[in-house]
């Protein structure tokens, strides 16, 4: 019992449903977190290959799970200026960062890297919730008839 004395104990429950907006904003600082590990991988000189399981179904018919490698697209490039732009992208949907603006432009990689890091916490702290939930109304606009 002296082990179980050194620890906080409470009385919790897991919550089983989460928000709509709390799912979107954990799905948004993923993608970001596969776009700062890719920055850094450029950075470094170093390939980035995130592995995903894949289902297929084998030449004998049989449903087997195969580990390939997830195609991660980058959300920044140089411009002709020298400069890189950085767009936030909520699926296939370039998310407004302000009224008529898409991209921040930064001037290094490592200024990159640590602004997908300030990005990361906006996120989280809900400061990017008015524009996924447009990026959605967007998206299902386009699957009405």
């Amino acid at each position: 019992m002296s082990v179980i004395a050194k620890f906080k104990l409470v009385s919790s429950k897991r919550e089983r449903n989460l928000s709509p907006i709390v799912l979107r904003r954990n799905k948004l600082v993923g993608k970001l977190e596969e776009q700062l590990q890719l920055a850094q991988a450029q950075k470094e000189g170093r390939l980035y290959a995130p592995k995903r399981i894949k289902r297929m179904t084998n030449a004998d018919g049989e449903r087997v799970a195969v580990e390939t490698t997830k195609r991660v697209k980058d959300w920044y490039w140089t411009t002709p200026a020298n400069k890189l732009n950085l767009c936030i992208r909520y699926g296939s949907k370039t998310l407004e960062l302000a009224k008529g603006k898409n991209a921040i432009e930064l001037s290094s990689s490592d200024e990159l890297i640590s602004a997908l890091s300030i990005l990361k916490e906006a996120v989280i702290a809900g400061e990017f919730d008015d524009a996924i939930s447009t990026a959605c109304d967007k998206l299902r606009e386009g699957f009405k008839s």
